[in-house]
């Protein structure tokens, strides 16, 4: 009968609003969680029986609607590593599980999340609040990332291996006229990163023609000399000033052959005791009035002296790209990419299962993932040094607070009455 009815129906409402103040608490609760997604709630109607003639009451539920694609505020933080990402996607992480021979090991399912407060563990790792571990491709020795594999980020290169000096680069001017010899003072790195000095000397040999004697007091002296021909000296003449060629090379020193727009290089070797490191003087090039000139002037002038070799680094700190490369930086100026941060997408990402600590796993509901790199295939871009706050709003959800209580007790009433009238008809015999 519809007495009946009524008041299973309002006990289905009762449950119903009973679930929805369940997910405003969940959301209130939560409204200051990183990565923290909301869920509202979906009023379902089950129908008993419905026609043009006869309407019996029926049953509603609520089912959760969760809220995985609306974005949360993104907000800067101190923390140089944290990240958000602005627009669709998660991160892919990993859930450890234990240690096996010192190495920590992981859940082989994949996990992913919006949490992006990620932090250094002791073990180099890069882990959220919530205990996951950022998954990322690794990169190779050319700072390219193995787009075939995904795996936990760990910072384990703690030294930066040194560079010996390969190539020296010299740019500035000899006094034209100039009678007596200059120099310029350098250091240079060995294959052990130890810094060796050296001296480039140059001395008049004549109009328009200067030798160049190379030492280095750790690699036994004098590495040898060649003679640099100006302007109207080479053969053939060049424009005023600028280098036309190399003549009378002699130790370890050689020049490079004469082609207009050429760089002008001079090639030697140096024994610093690791065996012969083959160097590169790059002088500027042939005709053109760069790199080392001979021009007018009281003075030799250097303009610019570098050189290539790079000495023993320790790890400094490590920051992450907006293009999700992660680097190391080294205390010698240096630094490594190790791995690049991707961005997983889905079809339907309010269909991922939820987990604890903000995480959700893949269903066959949400469609496969889809792992791209940032600002690409429809991802998201990165935003470092920044976390995405919970997508809650506490006006809204007291809004509905007040809603799911003011039903709930008119759902009472409707017990009540029923109640009421069930206890008149009962008592109708009397």
């Amino acid at each position: 009968m519809s007495l009946f009815g009524s008041m299973t129906t309002a006990i289905s409402g009762l449950n119903a609003q009973a679930r929805a103040l369940g997910h405003v608490s969940d959301n209130v609760a939560n409204s200051q969680t990183v990565g923290f997604k909301r869920t509202d709630t979906n009023f379902v109607s089950y129908l008993t029986d419905s026609t043009l003639s006869v309407h019996r009451p029926g049953s509603v539920v609520a089912r959760p609607d969760y809220t995985n694609t609306v974005q949360g505020t993104i907000e800067q933080t101190e923390n140089p590593i944290a990240l958000a990402i602005a627009g669709q996607g998660f991160f892919s992480v990993a859930l450890p599980t234990g240690t096996a021979n010192g190495q920590v090991t992981f859940d082989e399912r994949q996990f992913f999340t919006r949490a992006g407060d990620f932090q250094m563990d002791r073990n180099g790792y890069m882990v959220n609040g919530a205990g996951y571990f950022l998954q990322g491709w690794l990169a190779n020795a050319a700072g390219e990332p193995d787009r075939t594999r995904i795996q936990p980020i760990r910072i384990s290169e703690l030294v930066f291996n040194p560079i010996a000096t390969s190539t020296i680069e010299l740019s500035a001017n000899l006094p034209a006229g100039g009678t007596a010899p200059v120099s310029t003072q350098l250091n240079v790195y060995d294959s052990l990163g130890a810094l060796q000095p050296m001296t480039l000397t140059w001395t008049p040999a004549g109009a328009n023609t200067w030798t160049l004697d190379i030492s280095a007091p750790g690699a036994g002296g004098s590495l040898g000399t060649i003679d640099l021909q100006f302007g109207q000296a080479a053969s053939p003449p060049v424009a005023d000033g600028t280098i036309g060629g190399f003549a009378n090379p002699t130790g370890t020193l050689a020049g490079a052959a004469s082609v207009p727009g050429d760089p002008a290089l001079v090639s030697f070797t140096a024994n610093f005791g690791q065996g012969p490191q083959a160097i590169t003087l790059n002088l500027g090039a042939f005709a053109a009035a760069r790199g080392v000139t001979q021009y007018a002037g009281d003075e030799y002038v250097v303009r610019n002296l570098a050189q290539d070799g790079v000495p023993l680094g320790a790890y400094s700190s490590v920051s992450v790209r907006e293009n999700g490369d992660v680097a190391i930086n080294y205390d010698n100026g240096q630094s490594r990419v190790i791995a690049r941060v991707p961005i997983t997408t889905f079809n339907a990402p309010d269909m991922l299962q939820r987990l604890d600590g903000q995480a959700f796993m893949r269903t066959l509901e949400s469609g496969e993932a889809r792992t791209s790199d940032p600002a690409s295939n429809g991802a998201g871009r990165l935003a470092v040094g920044s976390i995405e706050r919970s997508n809650v709003d506490i006006a809204s959800e007291f809004s509905k607070l007040i809603v799911a209580q003011r039903a709930y007790t008119a759902n009472t009433r409707i017990v009540t009455a029923s109640d009421e009238m069930l206890q008149d008809t009962i008592n109708m015999r009397r």
